[in-house]
């Protein structure tokens, strides 16, 4: 029997779950206060934080890692790489920290994973990070030579929910055309043809549509405005489309429980940012039916927002014309991250080296 630790940070929350082999023994998800965690700089600053409230659960829960077999983080933003299991290696953790392929609470998973690992001899590894490119050449091409469009999305739960989808159709996934939306506090829409990822919204750097935190497709005259404001420095603005922009900016919460039920409250000014969201992301939908040239087998909704049925709703009413649409609420990338780990270790995939 193998027994792995499971650290998966997200923008509001650390996620964390003890595996011995397939079966999940224990979980914790740890909310946190959105406010709070914007008075970190830089999201790698939050990793001490983040790594108290790990040993706080493990003490909790007498956890000895002397006795686990592997400790599997999410992975962060690092350079595009294919997809498979990585080992955690110094030119990851260096690349994660820089920030330097962009910032996000994913890059500590792998980041307390090694630190944890390290402590008692033990590997760490990450599964599918957000960066995995399997773009086609068109999907590249940005409009503006100097400026490249790149792979970066929620890679994990997107391949991860698209597999159990296919395995309850009966289909190999690499048979289907699929549409997967993860709408989480990053939103990101993608075109998986038969297998591979060919397109997507780069959830991170500002394309798509606008989820609780970001801002994504600006006008960009307005944005250049800013720029040259001189109210704003690089790392302030970063900040401000990266944690500080979409329902927050409109409405001051990334909590869409809190704007649902404002709107169900009949605030007006919610309702219309809150519906302007789900219009954006069906749009996205809509753009990437083009991309499979209108051969698509379904459209997967997935994240923690796809539980409000309202929101829900309104993408329904406008994509459900383009081909069924399937839900499937929160995420499996607990599951996701202990499955590849358990493939590594029984020798069924190759742990790839980050260079």
């Amino acid at each position: 029997m193998y027994k792995l630790l499971i650290i998966n940070p997200g923008s509001t929350s650390t996620k964390i779950a003890v595996y011995e082999d397939e079966r999940k023994v224990l979980e914790e998800t740890v909310r946190h206060d959105p406010d709070m965690l914007m008075q970190y700089e830089r999201v790698t600053d939050q990793a001490p934080y983040r790594k108290e409230l790990i040993q706080t659960f493990m003490d909790k829960n007498d956890i000895d890692l002397t006795e686990f077999s592997l400790i599997v983080g999410r992975g962060g933003p690092v350079k595009p790489i294919k997809s498979g299991v990585y080992e955690v290696n110094d030119a990851m953790i260096a690349d994660m920290a820089s920030g330097v392929y962009g910032e996000h609470a994913s890059s500590l998973g792998g980041m307390l994973a090694r630190e944890f690992a390290e402590g008692v001899g033990l590997k760490a590894y990450v599964v599918d990070p957000p960066v995995v490119d399997e773009f086609h050449e068109l999907s590249r091409i940005s409009g503006l030579k100097e400026v490249e469009r790149t792979s970066s999305y929620h890679t994990l739960n997107h391949k991860a929910v698209a597999r159990r989808h296919a395995k309850e159709q009966g289909a190999p996934y690499e048979s289907l055309n699929l549409i997967v939306a993860h709408l989480g506090g990053g939103i990101s829409v993608g075109a998986h043809e038969k297998g591979l990822v060919v397109d997507v919204n780069n959830a991170l750097d500002g394309d798509g549509a606008f989820s609780p935190e970001r801002c994504c497709g600006l006008p960009l005259r307005g944005f250049l405005a800013l720029c040259y404001s001189g109210e704003y420095t690089m790392d302030e603005l970063q900040r401000k489309v990266r944690r500080q922009g979409g329902l927050y900016s409109y409405l001051g919460t990334t909590n869409s429980k809190e704007v649902s039920e404002r709107v169900k409250n009949g605030d007006q000014e919610a309702a219309l940012i809150y519906e302007a969201m789900a219009y954006q992301v069906a749009k996205d939908i809509g753009q990437f039916a083009t991309v499979l040239k209108g051969d698509v087998d379904g459209i997967v909704l997935t994240g923690g927002i796809a539980y409000d049925d309202l929101f829900v709703g309104w993408i329904k009413e406008r994509v459900g014309f383009i081909a069924p649409v399937y839900v499937y609420p929160g995420e499996d990338e607990l599951q996701a991250l202990a499955d590849g780990g358990l493939r590594a270790l029984r020798g069924e995939a190759e742990v790839l080296q980050y260079e």
